[in-house]
Order: C-alpha cells, then sequence, then structure tokens
C-alpha cells in the first residue's frame, strides 16, 4: 500500500542519511488518525533558507527566515504542501534540540501537520497548545 505522504528535496539540500521516508509516512498517518482526520495527498518540500524566504515573502509577505511554511488546499481530507528549510532545522537543532537534527526535523515536520489538523499558533496560548501537542506525537514517534 503506498503513503499519500511523499517526501521531496529540492536540488540544493539532501536529507541525511537515515531519514526513513516509510516510518515517517506512517508516525503522520498515525498523528492525522488520532486527529480523527484522512490524508488525500500531503507533500514535504525540504529546500534552503533562500527558498523558503521567497515563498515566506512571495505569499505570506513575512520578511524573515522561518522553519516550515504550510500551503493547505483541502483540510478534511488533508491535501497540502509542506515546505521546511533544512538550514533552519540544523540551526535549530543546535539551539533548541540538544544537537538532535532528527529530534528537531520530527518536530517540524508533525508541526506544519497540526496546522493541516487545525492548530493555528498566532498567539501565545496557541503556541503552548502546538508545543504540547508536538511533544505528544514525538513520543509516539517510532
Amino acid at each position: 500500500m503506498q503513503l499519500p505522504i511523499s517526501f521531496h528535496c529540492d536540488d540544493d539540500v539532501a536529507l541525511p542519511d537515515g531519514f526513513n521516508h516509510l516510518a515517517t509516512g506512517r508516525w503522520l498517518q498515525n498523528v492525522v488518525k488520532q486527529e480523527e482526520k484522512a490524508i488525500k495527498e500531503l507533500h514535504y518540500f525540504f529546500c534552503s533558507d533562500a527558498r523558503l524566504k521567497e515563498l515566506n515573502e512571495k505569499y505570506l509577505q513575512h520578511y524573515d527566515y522561518t522553519d516550515v511554511i504550510t500551503f493547505p488546499y483541502y483540510y478534511n481530507p488533508i491535501e497540502a504542501d509542506i515546505y521546511i528549510s533544512l538550514e533552519r532545522i540544523e540551526e535549530n537543532a543546535a539551539r533548541y534540540a540538544e544537537n538532535d537534527f532528527f529530534l528537531e526535523l520530527d518536530r517540524v515536520i508533525v508541526h506544519g501537520l497540526l496546522h493541516m489538523c487545525g492548530y493555528p499558533d498566532s498567539s501565545e496560548r496557541e503556541k503552548s497548545t502546538m508545543r504540547k501537542l508536538e511533544r505528544s506525537y514525538l513520543k509516539i514517534r517510532p
């Protein structure tokens, strides 16, 4: 059975060895199931800081760097493109995740999916809820 989740890298970036597409996809399917949603198509695009900043400026009129941008098409079943800067992941892993690149990558991957499950993170209260959910779902990551 093919999962409706795909992972792609821009030409100028690569995921490090050890990233397991299949296990990550199954984990995300489990998250969606627990959120009582479904996935039609979910595409993750890994890119550089420059590419993500360009998208942030063009589509969101934000002029700073970010680690993830979610482009929703439909919320249930979920259909979206999620862009993630691998450079931001590396920098944030050093700053927040005790230098664990894969832990920070998983956090950002599930963060984008949680947006598609209806969780915003604009206010401090919403950010707190998002962080609790991230921690909860990271605990069930195989």
